[in-house]
């Protein structure tokens, strides 16, 4: 006799009953609806997302431009308070060319903040610079000189690595010039630079065909012969330029130079060595004369920078084919 506690539960299945199939994603009731909502949930997630990518974007190029005008509209300016007695520091740091940092625009606009200012007592040029261009030294050399004048302000230069030719034309509008003994001072003479690819050319069989109006407009083109009316007439350029270097730095240093067959042969000397020769005045560094000899141990940079918009505009504007220019340019150099 059969127990009711031997029956099976109402709703379990029969032992002989076939197991009904598991039913998948799509077999389960209301799965195109569930489908259709995931899928219009992604498409407005995505929807957002590339709005606030499109937002991001937008703040980041205003930003950009703000920092743009920002950048514009502002130079390097000294960071103390120039109203308190201090001591003006200008730097002429590279090479000296009108299209670096010691160019004659930087240093002459540095230098009228600097002299103008009631608060600096005595104006330093901290120079480090192999040379460069004689015309903008003649600039700032010039400058420099009507400045002192009307200001009645000292100026000092204090040399660190380096003052050699266009850094010492400068350097000698100064009242004194202070050096390490280890400094390079001096090369008071004038170079001008090029290659010539003759020889190559003919052994490539490369024909130079140079039309000109004018027998001398193919002067110093470096792909034709040098000729010796050409050579004579560079030398004579040299030359001239040449004594306008020796007349400046015999009118800055004055009776101070002993005067030697090198002095003016483009050798350079150490800083020790500038002394005795009267190129320099004596051992000292930037803390030195601002504690020293001009009494005010506060400095403050009017240094002139070049900041970063100038920096952009120059590369992507008017910097285009800038080398291409340069290549095919000769000019004299001080160095």
């Amino acid at each position: 006799m059969n127990n009711e506690s031997d029956l099976p539960p109402s709703n379990a299945p029969w032992a002989g009953a076939p197991a009904s199939p598991v039913a998948g994603p799509e077999g389960a009731p209301g799965w195109e609806r569930n489908t259709l909502e995931k899928l219009l949930f992604a498409t407005i997630e995505e929807q957002r997302a590339q709005r606030r990518w499109r937002t991001f974007v937008r703040l980041a190029w205003l930003a950009f431009f703000i920092f743009i005008i920002w950048a514009l509209t502002s130079r390097g300016t000294p960071g103390a308070d120039k109203a308190t007695p201090h001591t003006a520091v200008i730097e002429i740091d590279g090479e000296i060319g009108p299209k670096s940092e010691a160019s004659a625009e930087f240093i002459v606009a540095a230098a009228k903040a600097a002299f103008e200012d009631a608060g600096a007592q005595g104006v330093v040029l901290l120079i480090n610079s192999p040379g460069g261009s004689p015309v903008q030294a003649g600039i700032i050399n010039d400058e420099l000189r009507r400045l002192k004048a009307r200001y009645k302000k000292p100026l000092y230069a204090v040399v660190e690595e380096s003052c050699a030719s266009a850094a010492y034309y400068i350097a000698v509008s100064a009242d004194r010039i202070f050096v390490d003994k280890a400094s390079m001072v001096g090369s008071i003479g004038v170079l001008m630079e090029g290659f010539g690819f003759v020889g190559t050319m003919e052994k490539l069989g490369v024909e130079r065909r140079l039309l000109t109006a004018g027998e001398n407009k193919g002067f110093l083109d470096p792909f034709s012969p040098q000729t010796e009316r050409h050579r004579e007439h560079a030398q004579q350029m040299l030359n001239v330029v040449h004594r306008q270097f020796i007349d400046v730095v015999r009118t800055g240093r004055g009776k101070r130079l002993k005067e030697t067959p090198e002095l003016f042969s483009g050798l350079f000397w150490t800083g020790q060595q500038a002394i005795d020769l009267g190129l320099a005045d004596q051992l000292g560094n930037l803390d030195f004369v601002a504690r020293e000899v001009i009494k005010a141990e506060d400095l403050v940079d009017y240094t002139r920078h070049e900041n970063v918009a100038e920096k952009l505009a120059k590369r992507f504007g008017a910097a285009i084919g800038e080398g291409a220019v340069k290549a095919m340019r000769v000019m004299p150099a001080l160095r």
